[in-house]
């Protein structure tokens, strides 16, 4: 048993019953799955119960790509890639199904850079930290840069919770299991990122003070933490890039 490392944030997922649960979140049967640092292959096996057409696997650990390698190496239809997610290109790919558990230090990161292949993947099924679902659940008040990404590039869904006794070592935090189906809208996330950063730059100050001119102004006197998503959605359907 290879010890997980803290440094890449390293939780290994044990429970058979948890891995039935994030699988039946989507249907994998004769498609092009990717699977995100999947440490021994516990979860993975369960993946390829469901015969996907192909299981790509991104793993970044060195010890841990020998051993996936050695692991399927008499399956064809299983690809084990050494490589950091944050520095592998998705745009050769086609209707992608993300499955991981996160390392919990770089899920928002990943989950950012993800965003920018959605025309590339049609869903991704997460394990994240609680506390990170809920800053990505556009439905809740609070507005933040995280909830608007999300609301613009798909539909986003809770499905279940983790406790932290379903790994090793265990965590002393709750886990989510996430769900993002990317939609098909052409949209240019560059302006979506540069609308949000301007508009959640200083949340105390009313939103004319952060964004300056713009068509609707019945809502520039609020604060960007008053607004409701479909209200945010007004604002940037009427701003002037």
């Amino acid at each position: 048993m290879i010890r997980a490392k803290k440094s890449l944030s390293q939780n290994f997922l044990i429970d058979k019953n948890i891995c039935k649960k994030i699988i039946k979140n989507t249907k994998i049967t004769n498609k092009i799955v990717l699977e995100i640092g999947p440490g021994q292959g516990f979860l993975t096996d369960f993946i390829l119960e469901k015969k996907p057409k192909k299981l790509i696997i991104i793993e970044k650990d060195i010890k841990l790509t020998k051993i996936l390698k050695d692991k399927y190496k008499i399956n064809k239809n299983v690809e084990v890639i050494e490589k950091d997610i944050l520095n592998y290109e998705l745009d050769k790919y086609d209707n992608l199904i993300l499955i991981s558990n996160l390392p919990y230090n770089l899920s928002t990161k990943i989950i950012l850079y993800l965003f920018n292949y959605k025309y590339n993947i049609t869903e991704m099924i997460f394990m994240i930290q609680k506390e990170v679902s809920l800053k990505f659940d556009y439905n809740l008040s609070n507005m933040n840069k995280y909830k608007f990404l999300t609301k613009i590039v798909s539909t986003y869904s809770r499905c279940f919770d983790v406790s932290g006794n379903v790994f090793i070592p265990k965590t002393k935090v709750t886990s989510t299991v996430v769900k993002f189906v990317f939609n098909q809208k052409k949209i240019n996330l560059d302006e979506a990122i540069k609308f949000s950063n301007l508009i959640f730059k200083n949340i105390r100050k009313k939103i004319s003070n952060n964004i300056g001119v713009c068509k609707n102004t019945k809502l520039l006197n609020k604060r960007v933490n008053e607004l409701s998503i479909e209200d945010l959605l007004k604002i940037y359907n009427s701003f002037q890039f």
